[in-house]
């Protein structure tokens, strides 16, 4: 299953080589936080208003060496992926830029066209 995680991109341009990453997240959280892609659009108001570019990490949870814990932490009965350690780049598949319009709202990648939004 693929999963995404947003980041900025000069943020990906500085860990793309390293063996995983995730450090930060793990020690503010406790885990990486993710979506499902059919969900993303809920999280995606959180990226509004950052004005710096983003892309968003397509990560296969089968090639995870970390736990993903699928958790409703806000208790509104939809359940998201937390990856509990560091994410191994080799689980990373693919990186697409995080699209938005002008007044920041995410527009859904294409790739994503076919996979309705829940």
């Amino acid at each position: 299953m693929i999963i995404l995680h947003c980041l900025r991109k000069d943020t990906w341009e500085a860990i793309k080589d390293l063996p995983v990453f995730g450090e930060e997240s793990i020690a503010a959280e406790g885990f990486v936080h993710c979506s499902s892609i059919e969900y993303f659009w809920r999280v995606a108001p959180n990226f509004r208003d950052i004005a710096v570019e983003l892309v968003l990490l397509c990560i296969d949870t089968d090639k995870l060496t970390s736990p993903v814990r699928w958790e409703d932490g806000d208790n509104t009965g939809r359940r998201y992926p937390h990856i509990y350690g560091l994410v191994n780049l080799d689980a990373v598949v693919a990186v697409l830029p995080y699209r938005k319009d002008k007044e920041g709202n995410y527009i859904k990648n294409e790739e994503f066209a076919h996979i309705p939004d829940r």
